[in-house]
């Protein structure tokens, strides 16, 4: 029997910029905070099962405020990131705090998954077009001589902030609308209408078009993608033992990205014009909880999601 799309959630990482637990903070009235609206968005879609990556010392708190709450209408899971959860023969190098990165995070709940899934930051709002089109691509999707993944790409104008710079994987695709590659770019500044980044801490800008499609970390993938995840670490473990023993990170996009260059895997770019909304600041919230009052009054949401 097919195993049914899961939906994995990262949610291990705490807002440095905003300056606190940002995934956990309301953005209505009624409490709700982002990740209620994507959970809710991903029931409609057809989602029945999500995992939430967590600290474990957050997860009392994640259960009080979420968890408990979506697991009235969804199987919930949690698995744990931690420092020390590392392939035989590592360990973490001395004076190390900083995660290990979202590839790291997916890897952490390699226990709970079989089958495909998708995966989603806990403080970005997605819209519901994306997890339409990859529960829909998940439901159907099988490797063959190659590894069949998706993505969902958002127009960069839509994903940028008024209130300072944001890091963005910014997407090229070939012909058929696969993933060629993702240039990460650190720091993007909007400027009137149009879009700037800068690689020498704002000595100089370049523009960047602002309808490129940029990554916001929606993907879908099989179950092979969890196994690849695990291979590669140690390699990356041990580069980052020579190169950047306390801050190196295991990034989740790099390996796709990889995987494409070696020919191992496509990518199918789903192209989203849903809005993307975010607090990477904590000036960015009274705009958010704006637009979700402007998306319930339109009927989108209903004022209580979980009635």
């Amino acid at each position: 029997m097919r195993e049914k799309p899961v939906l994995v959630i990262m949610a291990a990482g705490m807002g440095s910029r905003y300056g606190g637990l940002k995934q956990i903070d309301p953005v209505d009235e009624q409490g709700h905070i982002i990740m209620d609206y994507s959970l809710y968005d991903a029931r409609r879609a057809g989602f029945e099962k999500v995992i939430f990556i967590i600290k474990r010392e957050n997860e009392e708190q994640f259960r009080s405020v979420i968890g408990d709450r979506a697991g009235r209408f969804m199987e919930t899971a949690y698995a744990f990131q931690e420092l020390t959860d590392l392939p035989e023969g590592f360990s973490a190098p001395e004076g190390r705090v900083k995660p290990w990165g979202t590839g790291h995070a997916v890897l952490s709940c390699r226990k709970l998954l079989h089958g495909p899934f998708a995966v989603i930051n806990a403080d970005d709002y997605y819209g519901e077009h994306g997890f339409q089109a990859l529960y829909e691509f998940l439901s159907t999707a099988a490797d063959d001589e190659k590894y069949r993944y998706a993505m969902v790409g958002y127009v960069l104008k839509n994903t940028l902030t008024e209130n300072g710079y944001v890091a963005r994987g910014v997407c090229q695709t070939d012909r058929e609308g696969f993933l060629a590659g993702i240039q990460e770019r650190t720091h993007i500044e909007k400027r009137g209408e149009k879009a700037v980044f800068t690689e020498d801490d704002g000595r100089s800008y370049a523009e960047i078009p602002a309808d490129s499609l940029v990554s916001m970390n929606m993907w879908g993938f099989t179950f092979s993608f969890m196994e690849e995840l695990e291979r590669r670490f140690p390699a990356f473990l041990e580069q980052c033992r020579e190169t950047n023993p306390l801050k190196g990170e295991y990034f989740l996009p790099e390996v796709v990205s990889s995987l494409i260059r070696e020919g191992k895997a496509t990518v199918q770019v789903q192209r989203s014009e849903d809005k993307w909304y975010g607090v990477t600041y904590k000036e960015d919230k009274p705009q958010v909880t704006a637009a979700i009052q402007r998306m319930k009054e339109a009927g989108k949401y209903p004022e209580f999601l979980w009635q």
